[in-house]
């Protein structure tokens, strides 16, 4: 590995970038240089709960303001988890300033949001990388072969859900409740999962035609209107092959994806967040029903796949595999077009959707 190492910015102290300051510290060709908030010492209080936990041989900066941390010449990439509503200003303003730039998602509250931060990174010469982990988890890798290896068959349907159960304070105080903030609530920080997992399957074919239902909405006492609260959809595609996903924030914890086929099904259980553990699974089925004059018999033929792989706090994880991908970018001084593609696909099946379930669930044309 080469020494040479990816000196990253936090654009704010949000919740998740915990997470994803020891995913830093553990992609091992990465150093986190700066963390800015509006507030230095909301900075620094998050700085000094993080380096308590997981420090860096040289503990990271406080910075007041994003700004006067975009301007700095000691950082080569931006990760950025704020809040839908401005992160497209702000991944612009970064690429401007000649930073790479990962990018939390949705990455922007429509199609045309996305394509302008695509536009600036393409033009600043940076990469652009949206923060999904399971991408670069090495089960992919392995799932990817069964699917084309015909132990299923051709794919038929796929169906996915993710959801957890936000409660009471959430609906009446997260962010994520708030229309400004987080216009597409429920289907934009979870459906997004939904959309890429599904599309990834299809090996990035775009569907034909989509529908949505905007099952519930809600909103906090201070927003302008309410957002997606539990969301679901559908996917046709040209070869006859469908797709569905349900999100929610009032469901219980649920992530699972299952890919059916002519021959067999596959079944993923934590497809976004691996269960605890040093190794991520998934399972092939290929059930056979027999029959002998009166006796009905449904025989299991199952077939486990593990990757050692961590679910998380190690090197191995999907998030320091996602930290260490894209630094390895940075320091070769190539980028790769791929994962802003794959994201402009993902915001406009998201957005489609979205227009069907105002439609009432009509079909919408891609």
């Amino acid at each position: 590995m080469s020494e040479k190492k990816c000196r990253w910015g936090f654009l704010s102290a949000a919740w998740i970038g915990m997470k994803n300051w020891q995913s830093v510290a553990l992609s091992g060709n990465g150093e986190i240089v700066a963390v800015a908030s509006r507030d230095a010492s909301k900075a620094q209080g998050w700085i000094d709960e993080c380096s308590a936990h997981v420090p860096f041989p040289n503990k990271p900066e406080a910075v007041e303001g994003y700004d006067a941390l975009l301007a700095r010449d000691d950082i080569d990439a931006v990760y950025i988890p704020l809040p839908t509503g401005v992160r497209a200003e702000w991944v612009i303003k970064a690429a401007q300033a000649g930073k790479h730039v990962m990018c939390e998602k949705p990455c922007g509250i429509d199609v045309a949001e996305t394509e302008a931060q695509l536009a600036a990174c393409n033009e600043a010469g940076v990469q652009f990388m949206d923060g999904v982990m399971f991408m670069h988890s090495g089960r992919l890798d392995a799932l990817r072969e069964t699917l084309t290896d015909g132990s299923i068959g051709e794919i038929r349907r796929i169906h996915s859900a993710f959801s957890f159960n936000g409660g009471d304070d959430f609906v009446s105080g997260n962010i994520r409740m708030h229309s400004d903030l987080e216009p597409l609530g429920c289907l934009g920080d979870l459906g997004w999962y939904n959309i890429r997992f599904n599309l990834w399957a299809m090996d990035y074919a775009m569907p034909q035609a989509v529908s949505g239902r905007m099952i519930r909405g809600a909103a906090r006492g201070d927003s302008p209107d309410q957002v997606p609260v539990e969301f679901s959809g559908e996917f046709f595609y040209e070869n006859g092959t469908t797709a569905s996903y349900y999100c929610s924030f009032i469901t219980a914890n649920q992530q699972w994806a299952h890919v059916c086929g002519t021959e067999g099904t596959v079944r993923l259980d934590d497809f976004v967040v691996p269960f605890f553990g040093s190794e991520v699974k998934y399972t092939v089925s290929n059930t056979e029903s027999n029959q002998h004059v009166c006796d009905f018999n449904m025989e299991q033929r199952d077939r486990i796949v593990s990757v050692k792989e961590h679910a998380n706090a190690h090197p191995t994880a999907q998030e320091a595999n996602l930290f260490r991908n894209f630094g390895d970018l940075v320091v070769s001084g190539e980028t790769d077009p791929k994962w802003g593609e794959i994201t402009l696909q993902t915001q406009q099946v998201m957005m489609a959707c979205l227009e069907s379930a105002k439609q009432d669930g009509a079909r919408v044309e891609l």
